[in-house]
């Protein structure tokens, strides 16, 4: 049942600021609408694009329940939960409300540049103490360190709780070796709004997306038709939204998906130190790119 959960489109959701940088629980709720009657199959709360290293502890047990409660079981939702150490990750896993979530996403360690080993050892013992499935997260732009095929499909074959993984390395070579030799049951997504396309006809089966923020009937279009291997309208869907990928991407994420965001009035311009808003060049780019979609 996971393995179908998981299959489709997922979206990393932003979290919207007021001005006086408090969370805006309305806008959230807004956006949480927009991505489940855009099409999308599951959301997820608590990720990079939330801004997630800037929320205090109280703020994400919130963001959890609220997400929880605004989504009410109408998509499943996974939470994000990782860290750069091991004991603080089991501590939060025993504190989150996660009666209702389907799995947990957790980004591999990152700042201390773990060896491979390393690595293992700490998704090992996370998953032991997870009271739900873990899907592994690779993003070596942000940790500092890839975590290699040989790893990730270490931790697949030996580690029962770690059912999935979003891959978000780049390496196309690195992500067929998994595809190839992964268990049957294990589930592997992309995690670069650019690639997903090229990756689910390698064998991936699905994306978790920061663009279906904004483009959610877009993004859930294409990755369905490339599931269904109708290349021909996935690819006219991938080049449509091209240069929304490049432009979403340009100066930082969540900076350019929140402005697309602000253009239709669903969160506002507002982020946390150190992020800050997109330069006042990308912005015109981008009001100019969203006109010409519509």
């Amino acid at each position: 049942m996971l393995q179908q959960q998981l299959r489709g489109t997922g979206v990393a959701l932003v979290t919207p600021f007021k001005a006086n940088e408090d969370i805006d629980w309305n806008a959230l709720e807004k956006l949480i609408n927009h991505v489940i009657e855009g099409g999308v199959d599951y959301v997820v709360t608590l990720g990079t694009t939330g801004e997630t290293p800037t929320l205090t502890a109280d703020e994400k047990l919130d963001l959890i329940k609220f997400t929880f409660e605004k989504v009410s079981k109408r998509v499943p939702v996974v939470v994000g939960i990782g860290d750069y150490c091991t004991k603080d990750v089991i501590k939060r896993l025993e504190k989150c409300p996660l009666d209702d979530a389907a799995a947990i996403l957790s980004v591999a360690p990152y700042y201390s540049k773990p060896t491979q080993e390393g690595i293992f050892q700490h998704y090992k013992a996370i998953a032991a103490a997870a009271p739900k499935p873990i899907i592994l997260y690779n993003v070596p732009g942000r940790t500092g360190r890839n975590m290699t095929a040989e790893t990730t499909l270490r931790l697949a074959h030996e580690v029962e709780n770690i059912v999935a993984m979003k891959e978000a390395s780049g390496d196309m070579a690195q992500c067929m070796h998994i595809i190839k030799n992964k268990p049957a049951d294990f589930v592997v997504v992309s995690g670069d709004d650019v690639l997903a396309m090229p990756q689910i006809a390698c064998g991936m089966e699905g994306l978790i997306s920061v663009a279906a923020n904004y483009f959610a009937k877009e993004m859930s279009q294409m990755v369905k038709a490339a599931l269904e291997n109708d290349y021909a309208t996935a690819q006219k869907l991938h080049y449509k939204l091209l240069e929304g990928f490049d432009l979403m991407f340009a100066e930082n994420n969540p900076a350019g998906v929140k402005y697309f965001l602000a253009t239709d009035g669903i969160v506002e311009n507002y982020f946390r130190l150190p992020i800050v808003a997109a330069t006042p060049a990308l912005q015109q780019q981008i009001t100019h790119y969203v006109q010409g979609f519509k």
